[in-house]
């Protein structure tokens, strides 16, 4: 097959332009389109040769449909919108850019843990609606140096989100099935035997966890009860980890002292979604990974996976098997 005969095909993107993709693909064929539904994916897909997909949903069909010997790369951290399974079972290999925006990640999350636990939007709205009662708004407040962070998974962007609160003089308890005891103590945390211990024990608690049939939905009712009425949840990481309307009634009726959310079990948010109406909540749209140069990153990293396809050379990043 010659370079003409083969194509590359972006589903769906959100980029100002993909001169980097276009560029990667040489003489291959080109084709970018704005997929919304799976049916639409599999109609852009057939017969491409490498797939990049953003938001767009990877299902079995759509990868059926694929070129022999196809590749599929994911623009970004996650890929529970790629059927992996299936495409493992089809011989289709499947990359993804887990590295490009650590730095933002971490950024973003220390952010919105370190504004809600000093209360910073409460104090804002209070000032603005002529109010002047710091303790009054503020209370319950622990000082950070007596305050337990706790991280529900613990790769790349944990560390790096750790790194930045040490300074802080916080304490670190980890549940993380991959981390061993003595790599927690290493770092400088304690490892939570189980999820209810580390549910129980924190002030604050940030998501870090895949989205598993193990993880999803496990910040619940039943989870959330555990956790002590001035805690905070701040997740970054997957949205479908949280029962939104288990988190919306635990935030209305004060079981809980606050969450931050960049990312969300729908996306966008519905305007009739239950966390719009939820108070102490601190919303992003699904933001923690921009920076200016990030874009650029993602992009050009991509670019690399396509050129590296097109050329039959081993994946940069594969996806975990």
């Amino acid at each position: 097959m010659s370079e003409n005969d083969r194509l590359v095909v972006v589903t769906d993107y959100t980029f100002p332009s993909l001169q980097h993709e276009e560029a990667a693909s040489g003489a291959a064929r080109f084709a970018a389109h704005q997929c919304r539904d799976a049916e639409a994916v599999a109609r852009a897909v057939r017969d491409a040769d490498v797939a990049l997909v953003q938001f767009a949903p990877m299902t079995r069909v759509a990868l059926e449909g694929l070129a022999p010997g196809a590749r599929v790369i994911r623009y970004g951290v996650g890929y529970d919108n790629i059927d992996v399974k299936a495409a493992l079972e089809l011989g289709i290999e499947v990359a993804y850019v887990p590295d490009y925006c650590t730095d933002e990640v971490a950024d973003h999350t220390a952010t919105l843990l370190l504004a809600g636990l000093r209360k910073l939007a409460a104090l804002d709205a209070s000032v603005r609606a002529g109010e002047w009662a710091a303790v009054a708004v503020c209370k319950p407040m622990r000082p950070f140096r007596d305050s337990t962070v706790g991280f529900l998974g613990l790769g790349r962007i944990g560390r790096a989100v750790m790194e930045r609160l040490r300074p802080f003089g916080f304490a670190f308890i980890v549940f993380d099935p991959a981390l061993s005891e003595a790599d927690a103590a290493t770092l400088g945390a304690r490892k939570a035997a189980t999820t209810d211990g580390l549910f129980a024990y924190v002030d604050a608690l940030a998501l870090h966890a895949p989205s598993t049939p193990a993880t999803r939905g496990i910040v619940n009712a039943s989870t959330l009860a555990r956790m002590k009425p001035h805690a905070m949840i701040v997740n970054t990481a997957r949205g479908d980890l949280i029962d939104a309307a288990a988190l919306a009634e635990a935030l209305r009726s004060g079981r809980l002292g606050g969450a931050a959310l960049d990312v969300f079990d729908r996306e966008p948010l519905p305007e009739d979604h239950v966390l719009r109406r939820a108070p102490r909540l601190q919303l992003s749209p699904h933001a923690a990974w921009y920076s200016d140069a990030s874009i650029d990153r993602l992009q050009a990293l991509a670019a690399e996976e396509i050129r590296r396809a097109l050329a039959g050379e081993p994946m940069r990043c594969p996806v975990p098997a």
